[in-house]
């Protein structure tokens, strides 16, 4: 069984949590950077762009939490916890699959799902077998 809702509480909802698909939520994102970069003129290329390069930001603010939280910058010191490295580890994660869902509306959670099984192939060795038959398999 996989889990494929969070609480969110979407700024126009109101206080209250609602339940979402992360992907519809990935989706809405998407759609309202797009609408925003529509109106200011930007074509596709640009926008693409402009959506990769906040990976790169977000990316940047992760790695300067890291520094923070170890100190290594002589002159903050131990200006970030882990908590915030982990923070900005998500923003990288949500403006990535906000990012993906702007190039391929039609199929960036089947994309990203069969990205992911090919580098987790690479990586991951095949599934024991657990002596159980498979669902519509007989014993």
């Amino acid at each position: 069984m996989t889990t494929r809702t969070q609480q969110v509480t979407p700024p126009s909802v109101g206080p209250g949590p609602v339940e979402e698909d992360i992907w519809e939520t990935v989706v809405r994102l998407a759609r309202r950077f797009d609408a925003h970069d529509d109106a200011c003129g930007l074509d596709q290329a640009q926008q693409w762009t402009l959506q990769v390069l906040k990976i790169a930001e977000e990316t940047g603010e992760a790695s300067q939490a890291v520094i923070g939280a170890r100190g290594t910058n002589p002159r903050k010191g131990e200006s970030h916890t882990w908590q915030d490295v982990h923070a900005e580890v998500a923003d990288v994660v949500i403006t990535g699959m906000v990012a993906l869902a702007r190039m391929r509306p039609d199929d960036a959670e089947q994309y990203l799902r069969d990205q992911l099984a090919a580098k987790a192939g690479k990586f991951l060795p095949a599934a024991p077998a657990t002596g159980r038959p498979s669902p519509g398999e007989t014993a």
